[in-house]
């Protein structure tokens, strides 16, 4: 009894240093009827400023977090989106709002609030304000009337934050009131479960190559902010390349899609640092492009690709994000444009071929197009004819001036004596 105890008050203590990460439940209603219901573990890493240094401190949503019935709401006045706000300690706040295409519903938005005031979470930080960070589409989503399942951890970067979930279930736009027993399961726990058993012989089963989906479209797309001018201007032609595992076929197939622009529509926002566009092709394909300005530098470039899937073929709706990237770079006021083809590596189990790109997210003037700067491929590529014709001038004047040097010296042998 004893042994016990001991064991007991060691585990309370290592929850005290480590911090605990318990599921909890938490629920949005619209009288009595619930329209979102989360049940998960989150927890928070967090860098904060003393006055000599940096900190970071790792915070637990813990089980007092309750919903917040003040920002919470289901959206059903058609004028904001759902929210799903949970607060918790002396001001700090988890947000989750959400959206639907009327197939699937997704995480539009994540939010984090902390209160550096707090000097039982924040001891000396040098600050007292409360910092609001947060992250749009997140890769979460799921069919509606069907429930998101995600056991394994899955950390986003938040800013200055990351926010870790775990042991998630998550259903939005609910039409009964408890989560639908149809599951929609995230790739994270589709690769845990993947792998066949260990037997005495194993057949290994290799995927056949994707078959090729031809050179895509170029699409037009553009974005327009409040006042109706056009804020955002992208052409392109994009093709996915998708890897997902089929357990009915016990392999993991490949394929390659292309985008067509006359079933893709665009949507997106333009801020004063970050842009976003949305491509839809029929409610199946979700691809989310986020465009990140350095106001310091005055340089911006692609900083995020989020692709959600649902396709006929799938066992499961496929997710994919990476809001760590940096491609397509320029300047601001340019235009960035590769005409050769591009391959934009996402994760693993995604990449992005682009073809004719020409992108501007910023500082679009007139509707039109600023002066493009070219990417390296590019460039490259404007060189190859220079320098084979070079070459070739190179050497038409080698064979003349052999040629008359040999003229010159059949002249001199005939030379009178």
């Amino acid at each position: 009894m004893k042994l016990s105890h001991a064991c007991g008050a060691l585990i309370i203590a290592w929850c005290a240093v480590l911090g605990c990460v318990q599921a909890i439940t938490l629920e949005v209603k619209d009288g009595d009827s619930t329209c979102i219901e989360a049940q998960l573990s989150a927890s928070f890493s967090i860098t904060y400023n003393t006055s000599g240094s940096t900190r970071t401190v790792q915070v637990p949503l813990p089980d007092s977090a309750t919903v917040d019935p003040g920002s919470s709401s289901c959206g059903t006045d058609g004028s904001s989106l759902p929210w799903l706000v949970a607060v918790f300690g002396s001001g700090h706040a988890l947000g989750l709002s959400f959206t639907t295409n009327g197939s699937l519903y997704s995480v539009a938005n994540l939010t984090l609030q902390y209160n550096l005031s707090d000097s039982s979470t924040f001891p000396e930080a040098n600050s007292s304000d409360v910092v609001t960070l947060a992250l749009a589409s997140v890769g979460i989503w799921a069919p509606i009337n069907t429930t998101y399942r995600c056991m394994s951890p899955t950390t986003f970067r938040v800013g200055e934050a990351t926010v870790t979930f775990s042991d998630m279930k998550l259903e939005a736009y609910m039409p009964e009131n408890d989560l639908s027993p149809t599951e929609s399961i995230c790739m994270a726990d589709q690769a845990s479960t993947a792998a066949p058993p260990t037997t005495a012989s194993t057949t290994t089963t290799v995927a056949p190559a994707p078959t090729p989906a031809g050179t895509p479209e170029r699409g037009s797309y553009s974005i327009k902010n409040g006042n109706g001018t056009e804020c955002l201007l992208a052409q392109m032609g994009l093709q996915l390349n998708v890897s997902y595992f089929s357990p009915s076929q016990n392999k993991t197939i490949q394929e390659i899609t292309n985008l067509t622009p006359n079933l893709t529509s665009s949507t997106g926002s333009c801020g004063a640092s970050s842009a976003t566009l949305v491509l839809t092709q029929e409610k199946t394909t979700v691809l989310n492009f986020t465009f990140t300005l350095n106001s310091t530098t005055n340089k911006y470039h692609l900083s995020g690709i989020n692709l959600l899937a649902n396709w006929s073929d799938m066992p499961a709706p496929f997710s994919a994000s990476n809001t760590s990237l940096n491609y397509l770079r320029s300047t601001l006021g340019r235009s960035y444009m590769c005409n050769a083809e591009q391959t934009l590596a996402v994760v693993p189990t995604f990449s992005l071929n682009t073809f004719k790109l020409q992108v501007q997210p910023f500082a679009v003037t007139t509707n039109q197009f600023a002066t493009a700067e070219e990417c390296q491929m590019d460039q490259d590529q404007m060189l190859i004819p220079i320098i084979v014709g070079a070459a070739l001038a190179g050497l038409v004047l080698i064979v003349l001036i052999a040629y008359l040097i040999g003229r010159k010296r059949s002249h001199a042998g005939y030379q009178t004596i």
